[in-house]
């Protein structure tokens, strides 16, 4: 068995088509809207946004497959001495409405270059608004056990690299309360690709459970604001950190599907520090010191 880009893209392309028709069910009040966009070099993308007024304020599924010649600027460091690359991957966001309800992100990826080099990247985070220790529990332990399943994988250390990784320096804190992270995956390859699989077809497993637990809980305006505060701690990294987001515009992906991630509405309020005792510090106490959830 060899690695066969073409069934990456199409794997790809399964999980966008079946989570968008479970999180339509689940939304129940919009549906994902189709944009394919083409990249100048060649390639290029589906970008499926859904923007309504029920729990899920945005939700974003883009797959992309992108070639050509190697950017001059492009960052990637397994890339730097090859000629021509080829890139594909599925990433998602998922921003509930209500502030009980944490925002989650995914992505896979597989990469290869005319070196011969090849790899495989992606992970799944949690941010949450405001903590409940048992839907961490919930989404690590998931991740842990299907990582516990394939030799290739190592939760233990792949937790860490996300708790290093989404990290905000100019802020002292984490970005939420992790997951895995795994890059640059270049042995057995074969044996990768089949954890990834598992991996994308349980992404639902592990966060709709928690989205069925604090969609309908009651808030109140504070609380709304301190989910828009948080969001903008989600736009700074984003914007100012992710390599994701770098890497997509300087291979000149589709700019709206590169963006695709950024929450619809943030606060910057100056000196925001909540006071001590309250459940906003209680989130803060987590992201400044990360735990062991699973």
């Amino acid at each position: 068995m060899s690695i066969v880009r073409e069934e990456i893209v199409e794997f790809y392309g399964g999980v966008q088509s079946d989570l968008c028709a479970l999180f339509e069910e689940f939304d129940s009040t919009a549906t994902f809207g189709v944009e394919r966009w083409a990249r100048p070099g060649g390639g290029g993308g589906t970008t499926r946004v859904l923007q309504g007024n029920g729990p899920l304020e945005k939700a974003a599924i883009n797959v992309s497959a992108v070639s050509g010649a190697v950017p001059s600027k492009l960052s990637e460091r397994l890339a730097e001495h090859a000629n021509n690359f080829f890139a594909t991957g599925i990433s998602m966001i998922f921003h509930p409405r209500n502030p009980h309800a944490p925002t989650m992100h995914a992505n896979l990826r597989y990469f290869e270059t005319d070196t011969g080099a090849a790899w495989f990247g992606g992970g799944l985070d949690l941010t949450p608004h405001y903590l409940y220790e048992s839907d961490a529990t919930w989404f690590h332990r998931t991740l842990r056990d299907i990582c516990g399943r394939h030799a290739v994988a190592d939760y233990p250390a792949w937790k860490r690299d996300c708790d290093e990784y989404f990290f905000l320096p100019h802020r002292d804190e984490a970005r939420g309360v992790g997951g895995i992270f795994y890059d640059h995956l270049t042995a057995e390859l074969e044996s990768v690709d089949t954890f990834q699989r598992e991996l994308g077809q349980a992404i639902g497993d592990a966060y709709l459970p928690i989205l069925e637990r604090r969609v309908d809980m009651p808030y109140g305006s504070d609380q709304e604001r301190w989910q828009l505060q948080r969001r903008g701690r989600y736009a700074e990294f984003n914007l100012a950190i992710d390599r994701g987001t770098k890497f997509g515009l300087e291979t000149g992906a589709g700019t709206e599907s590169v963006l695709a991630s950024l929450p619809p509405r943030v606060r910057w309020d100056h000196d925001v520090t909540p006071e001590p005792g309250t459940p906003e510090s209680t989130l803060i106490e987590v992201l400044v010191q990360p735990r062991e959830w699973a």
